[in-house]
């Protein structure tokens, strides 16, 4: 394998084990004498626990609280407010106060049930809405502002022509990974091991050390085989970490913690509800003058990621888009519901739904093809960043929606769209695009002062050469991309090149897997472990070589004024929809979805293929298909079928387009590919339903009710 070949596919290192059915998941293993646990949750949404009270404990089962904790009662993360086991207060309904464990599931739940709690009710904030009313007085997670002046945007508003007003909605959405959550705790006389389905080792060992106030070598934590993420197992494990090292530290037995899909439903992290509030100054010709937005993030009950959620929202709040004079602050607030934490994308889709709207609504107002209007503001290389930093890299965008237009024949097909429409009663049909970036690793100098990569390569004495790193495999491919990367640098064929799933007691912390960071940040640091290693090998000599992250610096970033370059690199995206919608029932047929991506140079290109189908997929689902509600406190959808998420019926062929533009801080030329699919998906959904309907939508999903409700409005004479 040479460098100009890296992109041609290979087989997947964990193939042959999943397509066989013989890789063992979490909820496959089984040791001696393991108990299984299960979780107490809190009835109400806020309230201060009076009393519990247990029925007998048979022989063998126990409760497991606060007061078998020897350390910090609460999830090391970002901030101090997420209990392991809530004994005091409870902050939402679902909140874990205590844990039962024995050897046989129906006895558990039978002793869950006969359980009596005394909880004395508080005043609960259940909604968004309530939360932004309240903010003044409590509940602000984060809070940030940047931009231009408020006195020069007040300025500028004066002397506009116009000034359109908007505020856009966007729900929960559900991470539906194929593997619910599920952990396993293991206790001997040197150490408690845990181990699970997970995206962040080091996250959930620094967890385990403060609840259990134990030395760094008496915690271990090992990555069982994952069968998806999408971030709903970057923070959330940790929690369940700490519930099963706890009980097998007290119990001095192996403690299972598996959910059901129910109780994933119920309880684990979604995406962060958003709602958007924007003020646009136009001139005479329909030009933006300025911009104002207010953005405000549903956290849940903790603070969890929220803060950094948060960061990511506003940074994509002005899209690809070089808007002048623009202005943004946002909140990241508290509510007695579950808490919402990491899912692919990390605010970004809720912001690119909401200025993609924005600009397509701006344009039907002046008249103007929506497209040809947001191509008036696209970015160019050198041009200033929102934060005052710089595009330093080539940026294709436009000469890919270029591309895509003359692909698809975009002005002939607009034409035969309105014509079918114009003869059609019941089937209107529609197109939409959708443009949008991904900044590549962890925000501004997140990746030197938080992250501090370390990786390693250790060559045996038969030369072969293994990988360690704590970076998780949870079906994206990076046991096969990081293996390609190590083996194409070392010149060895890729068979040599050996990643096994990751174990604290054997692998530096790389860092989480997480932020479109694992290829282009860590792979990078194993390029350079190889070159290392290739120049000292010695044939039949065991060998080790380590490499540190080096941070490159640009515009500084400071974290204060929220200023400086956010990113070392950006990924590019133009997704374009095809669909038709029956306005008798509301259902939308999506017909034709394109892709085009700059993502650097693609390491593997099934691989990244894989990715954008399943981001993608994801992505339109969040704007039209999938809709999760909370019902005074309660998340109401419990089973997929309730909830929605596409299926193989619905998801048509995606025609996808890759652009080779290489990034000299990526393994060769390699950027970011993880999040940047699903982005898109939402708003290209959306416009291309309000294409075909002539009518605008200000929130996702697009569901057949919402698209009902808006054509009887419309027909009322109320729209």
């Amino acid at each position: 394998m040479n460098a100009k070949d890296i992109s041609i596919s290979v087989k997947k290192k964990d193939h042959d084990g999943k397509v066989s059915g013989q890789l063992a998941y979490i909820g496959d293993v089984k040791v001696d004498l393991m108990l299984y646990g299960v979780l107490y949750r809190s009835p109400i949404a806020h309230g201060k626990v009076r009393s519990i009270q247990l029925p007998p404990l048979p022989e063998g089962y126990a409760k497991i609280g606060a007061e078998h904790i020897p350390g910090a009662n609460f999830v090391k993360l970002l901030h101090k407010d997420q209990p392991i086991f809530a004994d005091e207060w409870v902050t939402y309904i679902g909140e874990p106060m205590f844990m039962l464990v024995g050897p046989e599931f129906d006895i558990l739940h039978q002793l869950l049930d006969e359980v009596e709690v005394d909880i004395e009710e508080h005043p609960a904030i259940l909604t968004l809405e309530e939360a932004i009313r309240q903010k003044d007085h409590t509940g602000v997670f984060a809070s940030h502002e940047f931009g231009e002046r408020s006195d020069v945007i007040k300025a500028i508003e004066q002397h506009a022509h116009q000034i359109i007003e908007e505020e856009y909605v966007t729900g929960y959405q559900e991470h539906v990974y194929l593997e619910p959550q599920g952990m396993l705790g293991i206790y001997t006389d040197e150490e408690i091991l845990v181990e699970g389905s997970m995206q962040c080792l080091y996250y959930v060992k620094n967890a385990l050390i403060s609840a259990l106030a134990c030395k760094d070598d008496e915690v271990r934590v090992i990555q069982s085989p994952t069968g998806g993420g999408f971030g709903g197992k970057e923070d959330f494990p940790s929690l369940m970490a700490c519930h099963v090292g706890i009980a097998a530290k007290a119990v001095q037995k192996p403690v299972m913690l598996l959910f059901d899909r129910a109780e994933d439903f119920e309880v684990t992290t979604k995406r962060h509800p958003a709602k958007f509030i924007y003020r646009t100054a136009l001139d005479e010709q329909g030009n933006i003058l300025c911009m104002n937005v207010e953005l405000y993030l549903d956290g849940g009950a903790n603070a969890g990621l929220s803060p950094v959620v948060l960061q990511r929202s506003l940074l994509n709040s002005a899209g690809v888009y070089k808007i002048p004079h623009f202005h943004a602050k946002g909140y990241a607030l508290k509510t007695n519901t579950v808490p919402n934490g990491a899912f692919r994308g990390f605010g970004a889709p809720q912001s690119f739904a909401a200025i993609e709207s924005l600009l397509g609504h701006i344009s039907g107002k002046v008249n103007r093809d929506p497209i040809e209007y947001k191509r008036n503001y696209i970015v160019k290389q050198g041009d200033p960043t929102i934060t005052g930093g710089r595009f330093k890299d080539p940026v294709l965008i436009d000469d890919m929606i270029q591309d895509l237009l003359q692909t698809v024949e975009y002005a002939k097909k607009k034409a035969e769209f309105h014509a079918f429409n114009q003869h059609n009663k019941r089937y209107k049909k529609g197109i939409g695009a959708s443009f949008f970036l991904h900044g590549c690793g962890f925000t501004g100098s997140g990746e030197r002062d938080h992250i501090k990569a370390t990786v390693k390569l250790a060559r045996t004495e038969n030369d072969q050469v293994l990988i360690k790193i704590s970076n998780s495999d949870m079906g994206q491919g990076a046991l096969t991309t990081l293996s390609k990367i190590v083996a194409n640098e070392l010149g060895l064929p890729y068979e040599d090149v050996s990643f096994p799933y990751p174990d604290t007691k054997e692998v530096p912390d790389s860092g989480p897997t997480v932020a479109s960071r694992t290829t282009m940040i860590v792979g990078k640091l194993l390029e350079r472990a190889a070159s290392k290693m290739k120049a000292g090998w010695q044939s039949g000599v065991s060998q080790e070589a380590v490499e540190h992250y080096v941070h490159e610096e640009m515009i500084p970033w400071d974290e204060e004024k929220f200023s400086g370059d956010a990113y070392p690199a950006y990924s590019w995206g133009v997704n374009l929809i095809e669909l038709e919608v029956d306005t008798l029932t509301g259902n939308v047929k999506v017909e034709k979805v394109y892709g085009s991506f700059d993502i650097g140079k693609a390491i593997d290109e099934q691989i990244v293929k894989g990715q954008i189908d399943g981001g993608m997929a994801q992505g339109i689902a969040y704007g039209f298909m999938e809709k999760m509600t909370s019902k005074s406190g309660r998340i109401e959808q419990k089973s997929i079928s309730d909830y929605g998420p596409p299926t193989a019926m619905d998801v048509v062929h995606i025609e996808s387009k890759l652009y080779d533009n290489p990034f000299a801080g990526g393994p060769y030329g390699a950027k970011g590919v993880g999040e940047l699919p699903l982005t898109g998906g939402a708003p290209a959904v959306q416009a291309a339903i309000e294409d075909a309907l002539q009518i605008d939508f200000y929130q996702i999903p697009v569901t057949p009710e919402l698209i009902i409700e808006r054509l009887t409005k419309r027909a009322g004479g109320s729209d």
